[in-house]
């Protein structure tokens, strides 16, 4: 597995952050991803979901290739504890690949309104501080590149699907949704304590994101934590508020 990792191991100098590259990659895949969107607008939600699946099972394939470079061409055989994946941005993999099987209607609009407001603010965010996208591997930097768009393609194919409707009080059970996942998070990051493990950057291990990790430092993981999930709580909710217009005006 090694010498297999060994022949994707292409190493390259690294992006330059708004280089052209960069942001001709993000202004040209949002379109396409808009494209895509409005093109599938008018699909079932049987459909949607099964083309979300597809799109699971991408993510899923690209995902188990990361854990694998990472295991056994960076840590040689060792697993690296704090590539987990269960960040913010690995959850619409699981939710892809769910949503086909999920009947009841609460859960599947909870993760609908999930994919369009935190996940949809996580893909492009990334693109905004692209530090955690550019690699010095050349696989590594397209799978994320390709991987943070594909969340853009995802929020943007619910947001404007014709079956769904938005309303700001559907976005209470997306919070609640979101606070369980912290909670998973940040247990995941007590079993692991010491493997430099920091799931949803809920501490207890400083947080690495910019102003955020100032703050921890400054004042404790226990205190950035919740400014934290509330400032992604009310960025979640602006990316949200365009879908519920556009629902009222369908409506």
């Amino acid at each position: 597995m090694t010498k297999l990792m060994e022949y994707t191991a292409i190493e390259v100098e690294k992006l330059p952050a708004y280089g052209w590259i960069h942001l001709s990659y993000f202004i040209v895949g949002v379109l396409v991803c808009i494209l895509i969107a409005y093109l599938l607008r008018k699909k079932s939600i049987k459909t949607m979901n099964w083309i979300l699946f597809g799109l699971g099972i991408f993510l899923i394939v690209t995902e188990i290739y990361k854990q694998l470079f990472y295991t056994y061409y960076i840590g040689q055989g060792a697993y690296q504890y704090w590539i987990f994946p269960f960040q913010l941005c690995s959850i619409p993999m699981y939710f892809c690949l769910l949503l086909p099987f999920i009947k009841n209607e609460k859960i599947r609009n909870a993760m609908y309104i999930f994919l369009i407001s935190y996940n949809f603010l996580g893909g492009f965010i990334s693109f905004l501080e692209p530090s955690g996208l550019i690699h010095e591997w050349l696989f590594l930097t397209v799978h994320a590149f390709l991987w943070h768009m594909i969340l853009v393609l995802v929020g943007l194919i619910i947001g404007l699907n014709n079956h769904l409707k938005f309303s700001f009080k559907e976005f209470k059970s997306n919070i609640i949704l979101f606070i369980c996942l912290c909670i998973i998070a940040f247990i995941i990051n007590i079993l692991f304590w010491g493997k430099d493990v920091n799931m949803f950057f809920v501490g207890p291990k400083i947080s690495s994101i910019i102003v955020f990790e100032t703050i921890a430092t400054k004042f404790g993981w226990y205190i950035n934590t919740p400014i934290y999930m509330l400032a992604l709580t009310i960025g979640a909710f602006v990316f949200y508020l365009p879908f519920v217009l556009l629902s009222k005006k369908r409506k």
